[in-house]
């Protein structure tokens, strides 16, 4: 039996039955083999580079503990065993949280995110902290102060970002699952670009408490696993709500596993014909075409419709974002948190500091905020960026009158050449052109393998209404369910 192709429910039934097939070390031994060999940066012809932070004998030492556990017959969590990547923007105590960035190398944590508290409260075996572009700015994989992850697909690719190492290290088998993030697209196109599967709820149902900011009105936390079934598991456990997060909403979280297989015959699909426009590369637009067609083979109805304000989307998060970043990265200053290059003029450490320990996206975002947010331009950009997000908002709740779900590709290419883009921002940019609107909306997501386009993953993504993330899961299964997409494996060509 091959411990790491396994499925969450697959483990536990392994794991918990009366003559138990396999032990929790065992398992995680497993894991802690293959991420070791492509964790290794001598080894450069197969470095994924998905990991910051590998903690070994933390997880071993857990193993051992649910070993016990469960041999004394003791109540165990509901994701037991389970070896599981943290992107290192959650906050672990104790354990060096870097948010990808230099100034924050050294820094631990007094305290754990809620959502490592629920994972860990459900006995998982966290494996390490992921890496991800420098404070979860980026999306490609690249921006990370250590080093940049790759595709496993092909290592001279990038994997997506900002929740790089974690789509890497599940697609490379390292890690069962991963817990990331998604600002504007961070957990669904490194989803797609290594053909597994991204999970962004609905804005206020995971907490974030604990979550080192970027843009808090638009930051969620979410996750990525091998299949929907996995990312529902997962999902169960980390949502609902959390007094400690001020933007936590109290809804009832619904049976996400047990709704899996309802029928979806009667849901009504969208097609946004905004989201398959320029730029779209053949081979995307092929696999999405043949994915729409699938669905519809399912019983469901389809229907194409106009999101008027989408091409105004990408343009407003880039005003909305950097506005939020020049506040929440206010504090690496030098004199409250991190890193410090301090002098005995203020200014001067200020100055010092920031240079030299933030990266040039941060540094970018930085400025852009500062300048949207300044006096004169506030009305010209910033203000006038809030308008066309209640626009987009309204475009999105007309639409969910009239349907169930909308379908589009989830990126418009497949991953891209290592360091070709890294000179054009605005090229980078463009790449989460289709994922940004649903943040700035606050809906649920998901990014599920539908194909393969010159050799390398193709996502399809799924937009749902607001606490609608069991409908959005339901369709995803029923689409897996009939194709093959989701149990491909990566080659790590070069």
């Amino acid at each position: 039996m091959e411990l790491t192709n396994l499925s969450i429910k697959q483990l536990q039934e392994g794991l918990l039955a009366e003559k138990r097939q396999f032990s929790a070390i065992e398992v995680a031994e497993s894991y802690l083999e293959i991420l070791h060999r492509h964790e290794n940066k001598k080894k450069t012809n197969e470095f994924v580079g998905a990991f910051i932070t590998i903690l070994e004998d933390s997880a071993l030492a857990k193993a051992k503990e649910l070993d016990k556990k469960i041999e004394r017959g003791d109540k165990v969590g509901s994701l037991v065993g389970l070896p599981l990547g943290v992107k290192d923007v959650f906050a672990t105590q104790g354990i060096i949280t870097t948010a990808g960035s230099k100034i924050l190398e050294n820094y631990k944590p007094p305290y754990s995110a809620t959502v490592v508290e629920r994972v860990e409260s459900a006995d998982v075996i966290i494996l390490g902290k992921t890496n991800c572009d420098e404070f979860a700015m980026g999306t490609s994989g690249e921006n990370s102060a250590y080093y940049s992850t790759h595709n496993p697909w092909d290592l001279s690719r990038v994997p997506g970002g900002s929740s790089s190492g974690s789509a890497a290290a599940v697609a490379a088998g390292e890690c069962l699952a991963a817990l990331g993030t998604d600002t504007g697209g961070s957990v669904r196109q490194p989803a797609a670009f290594c053909g597994v599967v991204g999970v962004k709820p609905t804005y206020g149902r995971v907490s974030r408490y604990g979550l080192i900011a970027m843009a808090s009105s638009l930051d969620q936390g979410g996750v990525i696993a091998r299949s929907v079934e996995d990312a529902a598991y997962l999902l169960q456990t980390i949502a609902g709500y959390d007094a400690k997060d001020a933007t936590s909403v109290d809804n009832k979280v619904p049976d996400y596993i047990g709704e899996l297989n309802k029928p979806v015959k009667d849901l009504v699909i969208g097609i946004p014909r905004e989201f398959f426009g320029e730029g779209m590369e053949p081979g995307v637009a092929e696999a999405v075409k043949q994915a729409i067609a699938e669905i519809e083979k399912l019983g469901v109805k389809i229907k194409e419709v106009s999101l008027p304000s989408m091409p105004y989307a990408l343009a407003a998060y880039y005003i909305l974002t950097p506005a939020e970043v020049s506040a929440n990265l206010a504090r690496y200053d030098g004199m409250r948190y991190g890193e410090s290059a301090r002098k005995d003029i203020l200014y001067e450490t200020y100055a010092r500091t920031r240079g030299q320990f933030l990266g040039a996206e941060a540094k970018r975002r930085i400025m852009l905020g500062t300048y949207v947010l300044s006096a004169g331009y506030y009305e010209a950009y910033y203000q006038k960026a809030k308008s066309v997000q209640l626009a987009i908002k309204h475009d999105f709740a007309k639409i969910f009158e009239q349907v169930d779900l909308l379908v589009t590709p989830t990126s418009p290419t497949v991953a891209f050449t290592l360091g070709s883009k890294v000179d054009d921002p605005l090229a980078l940019y463009l790449a989460d052109i289709n994922t940004v609107p649903v943040n700035i909306a606050g809906l649920p997501a998901i990014s599920v393998p539908c194909g393969f386009a010159a050799g390398l993953p193709v996502g399809l993504q799924l937009i749902a209404k607001p606490w609608a993330e069991a409908t959005m899961l339901r369709l995803a299964y029923a689409y897996e369910q009939v194709t093959e997409w989701h149990n491909k494996k990566p080659s790590f060509k070069k």
